[in-house]
């Protein structure tokens, strides 16, 4: 079956903490809780787009110890499957931690791991057989481009999520035929003209609870609003609407309207603490539109 999706980019274990409020620089917070969840923005926007009623796959590399073990199975479950996720001996599973305050504000470090072990021969096979590819750069920014050059041989719509936004090449802008990200990745490449000077296609600018944005070169820019919401974490929002926004375009809805699906998805992660336990079901993307 030719998936809807491939997602090409990091998995990992998050270690979720949660606080009162996030600490300064050299300062010590207690934490009131903690929990371990599947994350990475790979693995957060395959189970997004999934759920989002795409058939989609992860490509990604996980370490052979415990945590990539379970980070698999967590696949299976999704309708992932685990075709495509590769085992490395040389590096640990990757693992994140994620400090959360009352408000649902987060600050996140990241330890790569195997992450960094994608090749992009892995990448380049899942990437010959899907509709859309949708990628990030907790991974070698080699690998999203050789995937990223596959994927539009074989005729393949490409999203770029350039997260982290230092990893951003202009290259890698110049193979996205979307990229999304929020208003701090783009003042970090230098806005809009920036990245449409670097050859990038279209730009959509996520603005937390005001929405986002779908800028072309040499169009006006159209707005689309999000949905209010009780957020208690924000946590996977981006990745939700990444994952959904792949989903909708995947199935031949127009940007507008995937913009539309994407922002209540986006806002219904908010809602619920963690990554991957946040992401929403199309039902419920539905409902909200509704």
């Amino acid at each position: 079956m030719t998936p809807d999706v491939c997602v090409v980019g990091s998995i990992n274990l998050d270690l979720v903490l949660t606080a009162s409020r996030l600490p300064a620089p050299g300062e010590t917070v207690l934490a009131g809780s903690f929990a371990e969840h599947p994350g990475g923005k790979g693995l957060n926007q395959a189970v997004a787009a999934a759920r989002a009623g795409a058939a989609a796959t992860l490509c990604c590399c996980v370490g052979s110890d415990e945590a990539g073990g379970r980070l698999r199975g967590v696949c299976r479950d999704a309708g992932l499957g685990d075709r495509h996720i590769h085992v490395t001996d040389g590096k640990p599973t990757g693992r994140a931690v994620i400090a959360v305050d009352e408000a649902g504000q987060n600050m996140i470090l990241v330890a790569p791991g195997a992450n960094f072990a994608l090749s992009p021969e892995m990448g380049v096979a899942p990437a010959r057989h899907a509709r859309t590819v949708l990628a990030q750069l907790e991974v070698p920014p080699e690998t999203v481009a050789a995937t990223f050059r596959t994927a539009r041989d074989h005729h393949a719509t490409t999203i770029l999520n350039p997260s982290p936004a230092a990893a951003a090449t202009g290259e890698l802008l110049a193979l996205a035929d979307y990229v999304i990200l929020n208003e701090h990745e783009a003042r970090a490449l230098g806005g809009a003209e920036a990245i449409f000077e670097a050859g990038a296609g279209q730009i959509v600018i996520t603005l937390g609870a005001r929405g986002s944005v779908h800028v072309r070169r040499g169009h006006e820019s159209h707005a689309v609003g999000s949905f209010a919401v009780a957020a208690r974490d924000t946590t996977g929002a981006g990745d939700a609407y990444c994952g959904a926004f792949a989903a909708a375009l995947a199935r031949g809805g127009s940007v507008h309207d995937a913009m539309r699906f994407a922002s209540a998805a986006g806002a219904l992660a908010t809602m619920t603490p963690g990554a991957v336990p946040s992401l929403p079901e199309r039902a419920a993307i539905e409902a909200l539109l509704r």
